[in-house]
């Protein structure tokens, strides 16, 4: 990918998304009661973004470091 607006907009995207998804993880994690619904309801959230995103990077020819993602395994790191 060149380094245009776009692919970089893309890259910083999907970092800050990974780094909030896995926040998102420990968030849910050491939750307490009270907080574990909307903590366990957040990560599934942030699962659907990162694995939405890494679908369509794959549907465009795109490699999942191109936008920020690699590292990250939804299916394992978001579960």
């Amino acid at each position: 990918m060149n380094s245009s607006t776009e692919s970089l907009y893309l890259r910083d995207l999907g970092g800050l998304l990974k780094e909030m998804a896995l926040r998102a993880k420990k968030e849910a994690l050491s939750a307490s009661e009270a907080d574990r619904g909307f903590a366990l309801g957040r990560l599934m959230a942030m699962h659907e973004v990162v694995s939405l995103m890494q679908q369509q990077a794959d549907a465009f020819g795109l490699d999942v470091k191109d936008i920020g993602l690699e590292g990250i395994s939804p299916e394992q790191d978001l579960v």
